[in-house]
């Protein structure tokens, strides 16, 4: 039996446990965080690696990133950061330096965040080689002139990048997806709480014993991971034909919001799925695609036009943590992972609990030869013919029955009758 009650500090502890890799867009963080997930879910990751200078759609695979340490001492000998204490000290994809220099020329490599003088910003250069650390702004202006000492001990070399996947199958061919992301080091709800969520998500699905819809969960570094499994061989014309819906999870942990990025048109089973999971809770707020800023920016983009949504709590880049050393494992909470998890369940369990229908002839069909058009015409018979009509309109696999009791305004009771009668008559597929 799955313990749905618990789900909030098991994805907690997950994340946790992800929280002090020393991730980026490749190497061995990537990989170490796939291990604990795979240790952690029930069925076993499809794991792919494609190789450095690998063309993805307009993109190529970069370097592979090794960090073995990285300091700054001053002429006492004394580290005045050290990144083995925090992994964000040190610049994303920074280039090897080992060299003494002035408080002057130091600055110059120095990067903080002066409107929050109090933490560590992130900050990377994937693809412009350069080298760098961040402090606190507080503690940038606290450093005496003298000489120190930078020190970078890393490599960029060929290598891979390193993305993943799960399918678990259903009765019906048609997918529900779910991407998540990371590639960031230490920060809890940006990076962790996705994957822990995406984790916990798969092992409900697999507890389903009669499952409708079949699952699909990828695991990418952001935006290049994302266009990389799109442009795997097969996968974009796959998911253009089989997916349903699916659901960017980003910053998922935090107890303070729940939010949604809509699809490019906000016109997709998704959306609306999504939209009804979320109706009751409190501080909810819907944005529109204008307002992107993760994979949902890849799924949505022009020739790729998946029917993608992203779910966060507190939407990326609009809380003060975001991208900080603040965004720890205080920031996030196991009521604020339980939240999420309820959302996307309910999400889940609409598919699951949901029929949705399209139309197998072209064009409007010929009621009258299978007889379910009146051959009288009186006052009162076109009423019917007309919901019968909607019903037919609005059969696109798009909505759900519900959903179409909703849009043509007719007790559901009527619609299931219409369905009925359109299913006995071969008209239907399931969708």
């Amino acid at each position: 039996m799955y313990d749905t009650e618990n789900a909030g500090r098991r994805m907690y502890d997950l994340a946790g446990k992800l929280f002090p890799y020393f991730r980026s867009l490749t190497g061995a963080g990537v990989r170490k965080t796939l291990d604990d997930l795979e240790s952690a879910m029930v069925p076993k990751l499809n794991r792919y690696e494609i190789p450095t200078g690998t063309e993805v759609f307009d993109w190529v695979i970069p370097k592979e990133w090794v960090i073995r340490e990285a300091y700054i001492e001053n002429e006492k000998g004394e580290k005045i950061i050290d990144a083995s204490e925090n992994n964000l000290h040190v610049l994303g994809y920074s280039t090897p330096v080992d060299e003494w220099v002035s408080l002057e020329e130091l600055k110059e490599h120095i990067y903080t965040e002066p409107g929050q003088p109090d933490v560590i910003p992130y900050v990377t250069s994937y693809y412009k080689e350069r080298f760098g650390f961040c402090m606190s702004d507080n503690m940038l202006r606290s450093l005496p002139e003298g000489r120190y000492h930078m020190y970078i001990d890393s490599e960029l070399k060929d290598g891979s990048l390193t993305i993943a996947d799960v399918v678990i199958p259903g009765r019906l061919d048609k997918e529900i997806f779910f991407s998540t992301y990371f590639c960031h080091p230490s920060m809890a709800d940006n990076e962790c709480s996705g994957p822990a969520l995406a984790c916990e998500l798969i092992n409900y699905v697999s507890s389903l014993k009669d499952r409708k819809y079949t699952y699909r969960f990828a695991f990418n570094p952001e935006t290049i991971g994302a266009i990389t499994y799109l442009s795997m061989e097969g996968n974009l014309e796959h998911l253009k034909e089989k997916m349903k819906a699916g659901f960017v999870l980003s910053c998922v942990g935090d107890d303070k919001a729940y939010s949604m990025v809509e699809s490019r048109y906000a016109d997709t089973v998704a959306d609306r799925v999504l939209k009804k999971a979320l109706t009751g809770r409190e501080n909810t707020t819907i944005y529109d695609f204008s307002e992107r800023g993760s994979d949902e920016r890849q799924y949505n983009a022009p020739g790729v036009e998946l029917p993608v949504v992203c779910f966060c709590r507190s939407k990326f880049g609009l809380f003060p943590e975001y991208h900080t050393s603040d965004d720890n494992m205080d920031f996030v909470s196991p009521s604020g992972f339980q939240g999420s998890f309820d959302v996307m369940k309910k999400v889940i369990d609409t598919f699951e609990n949901s029929s949705y229908y399209r139309m197998n002839v072209l064009g409007e069909p010929q009621l009258g030869k299978r007889g379910l058009y009146s051959t009288i015409s009186r006052k009162g018979i076109y009423d019917k013919i007309m919901v019968q009509r909607d019903v037919i309109a609005y059969c696109d696999g798009k909505n759900s029955v519900e959903d179409l009791a909703e849009r043509i305004n007719v007790p559901i009771e009527q619609i299931e009758e219409i369905i009925e009668e359109l299913l006995d008559n071969g008209l239907l597929d399931e969708a």
